[in-house]
């Protein structure tokens, strides 16, 4: 029997068999043996091999996980060798981001999106809460919108208070599985109910003290809506360690650097301090866009970025 991970609450997942049923199930001994380096061995998406367990109904083992054709993974936390694996098998990631409170910065989108970029998951920019953004936020929200496009991404913004651009990025969203990933407080779950009321996700109220969202999420879930269209909502993300991503490769995985790789005088250029480099070159004519160049370096150094 085969099902795909719908919901991971630690030791626990709930599975859906193909015939649409909801098992509880629990991972074999053997495969977390196997994903020893992961605090999860099972991730929401997966599909995964089942096999039900005589004595209690409804209940059933792991036995078995089918290859992933992509996964979104990241340090457990900052003190930890150990890797999460956020939800894997997934068409489209949406980075949901804020400009108010909380704020997203620029380094923790981009870190999520060279991760993106590495396991080949197509991504899309959703700046959320614009009807709370005054004149100079708009300019900057303006600004931060062709940064990105000019990377290559789709990028949108709106408000799931308001419903602006809701229906745009429902249709971006129809027969895919999607990842929503961000911070806490920056409207993930506001949205998912916007765009499917019937997923029905908790919505939290903004912690006065800190400035930050509570976490209304406390597993990955998969939302199973009409016409094949799966919604992941995920905890809110403090920091994105990268992991499985050597930092000298990273320029790689900025899409606005590829035309100029091959150009640079050495083939190992780290594009810091070498003589005749096409990268450093092309941010100084304006080609690459020194943020994005700023966001390269401080990977390459090893920076984990927490807001």
């Amino acid at each position: 029997m085969q099902g795909t991970v719908v919901k991971s609450t630690g030791s626990w997942y709930n599975v859906v068999d193909d015939n649409g049923k909801i098992w509880k199930a629990r991972a074999r001994g053997k495969l977390r043996l196997q994903e020893a380096d992961t605090s999860n061995p099972v991730a929401v998406g997966d599909r995964v091999q089942l096999e039900p367990d005589t004595n209690y109904p409804d209940t059933c083992s792991i036995t078995g996980i089918a290859d992933r054709h992509n996964w979104i993974i990241r340090k457990s936390n900052k003190l930890s060798s150990r890797r999460q694996i956020i939800a894997a098998n997934i068409d489209l990631a949406v980075m949901v981001a804020s400009l108010m409170v909380p704020r997203t910065s620029c380094g923790f989108i981009d870190r999520f999106l060279v991760c993106c970029e590495a396991f080949h998951i197509p991504a899309l920019v959703f700046f959320n809460k614009t009807d709370l953004l005054p004149e100079n936020g708009l300019e900057l929200l303006a600004e931060l919108e062709t940064l990105y496009k000019r990377a290559g991404y789709e990028v949108l913004s709106g408000s799931a208070k308001t419903g602006s651009s809701m229906t745009a990025l429902r249709e971006k969203l129809q027969g895919k599985t999607i990842l929503l990933a961000g911070h806490s407080g920056v409207g993930k779950s506001s949205i998912l109910n916007a765009l499917f009321p019937e997923a029905e996700a908790r919505v939290g109220k903004m912690s006065e003290a800190h400035d930050k969202g509570k976490h209304t999420t406390t597993f990955a879930e998969m939302h199973l809506m009409s016409e094949n269209t799966a919604i992941i909502d995920t905890p809110g993300i403090r920091d994105f360690g990268l992991v499985d991503v050597k930092p000298e490769e990273s320029g790689q995985y900025f899409p606005e650097f590829r035309p100029f790789l091959n150009q640079c005088k050495f083939n190992d250029c780290s594009h810091t301090n070498e003589p005749e480099c096409a990268i450093k070159t092309a941010v100084e004519q304006g080609q690459i866009p020194m943020e994005r160049f700023h966001s390269y370096l401080s990977i390459l150094q090893g920076e984990d970025v927490f807001s």
